[in-house]
């Protein structure tokens, strides 16, 4: 018998037929001798009406308050959940994030898991028990209170639960077949990857891969757990995300490039006439990092005649009001010129390990997009990615062209979106 944590997104729970189809395959699973822990997310778009409403209620709510507002999409739906499967002939028992014992960081809207204590977990498993955790919440160390994990964070709760359940692996259930070399809303002929190592799922990931949230792979590499990336509308084979991609008979050479990643939620800022003096930049970034600002891509330019210089970076669009709030207090300190912002932006990346080992991918990628009429803005490298600023109109265009350079283009039409989310 083996130990499973199950994940089911908001697009396989969003309404009382599909939450009724989930918990078939939740028993299903369990029938087949497995001890089942389900993490579940909030039924379709629950949270966004729910944060529609607090915005109804107040323009700027109170995180708490916020907070405790959220969480309850996830317990309706694991209650709903428990229910169904109560009607299938099994046993369950639905917890929130605190009762299940996921202790979090006290920033809400996006705390951190500090640690998961899952004795009420284990003891309902070993009654045989099929256990209901909601997912994106937990309960602050300090304070007590209830916090949320950020959107999309169920993934994160699910592997986390996997490693302290000691579970055999960790299945995240979504609208699509599994990971694929791009996005199927915007690529009809994106290829399921079979197996893709922790490295370039993270990459995928933080470059607007939308299957899986960022910190759910990097806490599936720290702790080794495989995830298994399904649909809960089909029975695809899916994506293993492991330490080593393997293929039956040993280990295959990594493919050039694995996949081609968007994202459109991303703004540029352009700090204009920086004095080029030793110190400047770091006043900078220093302001932002104190405002709770991740920064993507930098680029400064050449200092130029008058002894200034540009300093360009993209970051979340939705930090931008708070950045650009946070470069106004220090102006004058640092003496810069103005501030220009542009949220009409893409990033494209295409991401691979086997582009460790081989020459001339860059110009592969910067021809594809020359040939497609996209040009480039900004250009960012690591050693497995490789990604470009462009115009938010462009994306389209360059997503296709890279993807069809790479030679990742299948015939046979299998990426399919159920749902419409593809989470």
């Amino acid at each position: 018998m083996a130990r499973v944590v199950q994940k089911f997104g908001g697009s396989s729970v969003a309404d009382a037929e599909s939450i009724k189809r989930v918990a078939r395959r939740i028993v299903a699973t369990r029938n087949d001798g497995h001890e089942v822990c389900v993490v579940i997310s909030a039924m379709g778009d629950t949270t966004d009406d729910l944060l529609d409403l607090a915005k109804q209620i107040s323009p700027n709510p109170p995180g708490r308050e916020l907070d405790m507002l959220l969480t309850a999409g996830e317990r309706m739906s694991a209650a709903l959940l428990a229910m169904a499967i109560h009607d299938q002939g099994a046993t369950a028992v639905s917890y929130t994030g605190s009762q299940a014992g996921v202790i979090t960081t006290a920033a809400h809207g996006n705390a951190r898991i500090i640690d998961i204590t899952p004795g009420r977990i284990e003891k309902s498993l070993t009654q045989g028990d099929i256990v209901i955790v909601a997912g994106f919440q937990g309960v602050a160390q300090d304070t007590k209170d209830v916090t949320t994990l950020g959107r999309g964070a169920s993934d994160t709760t699910a592997v986390a639960l996997a490693a302290a359940l000691g579970a055999a692996y960790c299945e995240i259930y979504t609208d699509v077949d599994g990971v694929f070399t791009a996005d199927p809303r915007l690529v009809p002929s994106a290829r399921r990857i079979p197996h893709i190592c922790y490295e370039e799922m993270l990459e995928l990931a933080a470059n607007g891969a939308k299957v899986l949230h960022l910190r759910c792979v990097e806490y599936a590499r720290r702790e080794h757990v495989p995830v298994h990336v399904r649909s809960s509308f089909s029975d695809q084979p899916g994506t293993w995300v492991a330490d080593v991609t393997e293929e039956p008979g040993g280990t295959m050479e990594a493919a050039l490039i694995t996949g081609v990643a968007h994202d459109l939620s991303e703004a540029k800022i352009t700090v204009v006439g920086v004095p080029d003096q030793v110190g400047k930049a770091a006043r900078v970034f220093n302001a932002l990092g104190e405002a709770d600002i991740n920064i993507d891509m930098i680029v400064q330019n050449a200092s130029v005649s008058d002894a200034t210089t540009a300093i360009t970076f993209t970051l979340p669009d939705a930090d931008r009001p708070t950045a650009i709030e946070a470069l106004r207090a220090i102006q004058a300190e640092i003496g810069f010129q103005d501030i220009i912002y542009n949220d009409q932006i893409g990033k494209v990346s295409v991401i691979g390990v086997g582009m460790r080992s081989h020459p001339g991918v860059t110009a592969r990628f910067f021809t594809a997009l020359a040939e497609a009429g996209v040009n480039i803005g900004m250009i960012a490298t690591s050693e497995i990615r490789i990604s470009v600023v462009v115009d938010e109109a462009d994306v389209p265009a360059a997503v296709r062209a890279a993807h069809t350079a790479f030679g990742l283009d299948s015939e046979s039409g299998e990426a399919v979106v159920y749902a419409g989310t593809g989470r």
